[in-house]
């Protein structure tokens, strides 16, 4: 069953009635948060998701917002950050923390389908080893519970290990596999030795994140990115997403043709003018508010992020709904990207 089914008019008015209650309930369920909208003066009726009163993503690294009581606390996730920056904390309970995994699987199994594929880990296994477990490290360990026959694309210096892919590729590369890095390393790791040994991609299905920052100093845009792995591998299937701990288990996917991301139906984003804050037309950027009715534990539902985005069409790509892109980080935001934390190996 896929995910990204409604269109946009469909969608909001699924979204207000279900997110305007979660306002209400951590209103209710937590002091700093009711006192936040207090301040600012917001209350119900709303009349659209762009109503709805939104918190700086950057709140949960200076303030503890969770709507459970201690004793309901089963999980506390810390976002990524460059060292010396506080992390944010998101405090789960056990409803939360199952939900998590179930729609980030929903959401992937309409690229990946049902069952788990074999899968090449652009990473090296250590990453996953470490038991002070990094954000990438927890990335790729989510990411391997969608596929099987795991092998690290990366030795255990860090350098790319064109035998292990080989091997790889001639017991699964007949058939579909589940490819998963970070972008930055996903070019420079799995493209650039690909391309150089000739290896043949074309029936991987590549889901990639974060490290267009990276990419940006070696002038690769995601049009380009695309299309050299496809010229030059056969890689064709590929998948950027967007997400962050703060709305966890929220996952925006890049739809089949590379037209942009997507929202699965349970989310939406709304790009704002950063001097109105008010919504911006389609077309033009601003910043991402990522809107979500999975937070349930503590009041993630309407985030404003720290990168700049805009929206390049509605109920007109592949799938119905927004779909934008995004653009990259406010400028003086922290540098925050799993991948771009990735020392080279000397």
């Amino acid at each position: 069953m896929s995910l990204f089914t409604f269109p946009q008019p469909v969608k909001e008015a699924r979204l207000l009635p279900e997110l305007a209650a979660l306002t209400e309930h951590h209103r209710l369920c937590c002091l700093p948060y009711r006192r936040i909208l207090d301040a600012i003066g917001s209350a119900p009726p709303y009349d659209s998701v762009a109503e709805l009163p939104w918190l700086p993503v950057r709140l949960f690294k200076t303030h503890e917002l969770k709507s459970i009581p201690d004793d309901e606390v089963f999980r506390v996730l810390t976002s990524s950050g460059t060292t010396g920056n506080r992390s944010s904390r998101i405090h789960l309970d056990r409803a939360a923390a199952a939900a998590q995994p179930k729609m980030l699987a929903a959401t992937l199994r309409v690229v990946l389908g049902e069952r788990r594929l074999p899968m090449l880990v652009v990473d090296s296994r250590s990453v996953v080893r470490d038991p002070t477990l990094s954000a990438r490290g927890a990335g790729v360990l989510g990411m391997m519970n969608f596929g099987r026959e795991h092998v690290f694309v990366l030795d255990e210096e860090g350098v790319p290990d064109v035998a292990a892919i080989s091997a790889f590729l001639s017991r699964h590369g007949g058939e579909p596999y589940l490819v998963f890095g970070f972008t930055f390393m996903t070019w420079r790791y799995l493209y650039e030795p690909a391309r150089e040994h000739g290896l043949d991609l074309s029936n991987g299905i590549l889901i990639h994140s974060g490290g267009w920052k990276r990419m940006a100093g070696e002038a690769v845009v995601n049009e380009e990115y695309r299309r050299r792995f496809a010229a030059d591998t056969g890689l064709t299937r590929i998948h950027d997403f967007y997400g962050m701990v703060e709305q966890i288990g929220t996952t925006f996917l890049e739809g089949p043709a590379g037209d942009g991301l997507y929202c699965p139906d349970f989310a939406d984003v709304v790009i704002r003018d950063p001097e109105t804050w008010l919504e911006t037309p389609t077309g033009t950027p601003g910043l991402i508010e990522v809107v979500s009715t999975l937070p349930t534990s503590y009041p993630g539902h309407l985030l404003l992020t720290e990168d700049l985005g805009v929206v390049h069409g509605v109920d007109d790509g592949t799938w119905p709904g927004k779909r934008f892109s995004v653009l990259g980080r406010l400028p003086q935001a922290e540098s925050r990207g799993c991948s771009d934390t990735f020392r080279e190996a000397a």
